[in-house]
């Protein structure tokens, strides 16, 4: 009973982190609406691995050597820019998908498993990702704090994350919200891959500081 102030704090937090319109939200919308629910689906399963991986170094002891390496942490932040920055551009200067409502192209469908890539990457990548679990790990958890404790604390992050994004997938697809989508899709698509490159921007600009 004594940790559930502690696992209460880590699920506020986390899902906090999950709805703010940062890169996994934005790559969830994207390839939801462009694509179809099971990317989305996909996206979002591909997001919590991302997740596993950050949640797996941070407890490990990792995340400290990030932290203190000057190179280590650059070469992260500049790979995580970079590849927001590359899909941007794609979503900006994408056409639309010029189909109706209910064609589904087999050249439009995205496979599960490069929906699924996308979601890890954009989140393992992101160093913004890092530094919210080395603050969880050190500002939260400490040395005392017991492995089964952590085990648990780790499987609810995972599920929020993919909870959210699910839920995020099913109601962008949604039949009245995807006609809206399919009368302004070339605009909404140059507006997420805008919101892409500035965060791609961003996060490398702070290599200059």
């Amino acid at each position: 009973m004594e940790y559930l102030p502690l696992i209460g704090t880590v699920f506020l937090l986390n899902l906090l982190a999950a709805m703010s319109p940062g890169p996994d939200f934005v790559m969830t919308v994207r390839n939801s609406l462009l694509y179809s629910r099971r990317a989305g689906i996909f996206t979002s399963f591909g997001i919590a691995l991302g997740l596993g991986v950050h949640l797996l170094y941070c407890a490990a002891g990792i995340g400290y050597l990030i932290s203190t390496s000057v190179v280590l942490f650059t070469v992260i932040k500049l790979l995580g820019a970079g590849y927001l920055i590359y899909m941007g551009v794609g979503a900006f200067v994408s056409r639309g998908s010029r189909i109706e409502f209910t064609e589904k192209p087999a050249e439009r469908e995205l496979t599960a498993f490069s929906a699924f890539k996308m979601g890890f990457l954009t989140n393992v990548l992101n160093p913004k990702a890092t530094l919210f679990f080395l603050s969880l790990f050190t500002l939260v958890i400490n040395h005392n704090t017991p492995l089964f404790i952590v085990l648990i604390i780790s499987l609810l992050i995972i599920l929020t994350a993919i909870s959210w994004f699910v839920i995020v997938s099913v109601f962008l697809t949604s039949p009245n919200i995807r006609r809206v989508f399919l009368a302004y899709e070339r605009g909404i698509n140059r507006v997420l891959g805008l919101f892409l490159i500035l965060l791609g921007i961003k996060i490398a600009l702070t290599f200059l500081k």
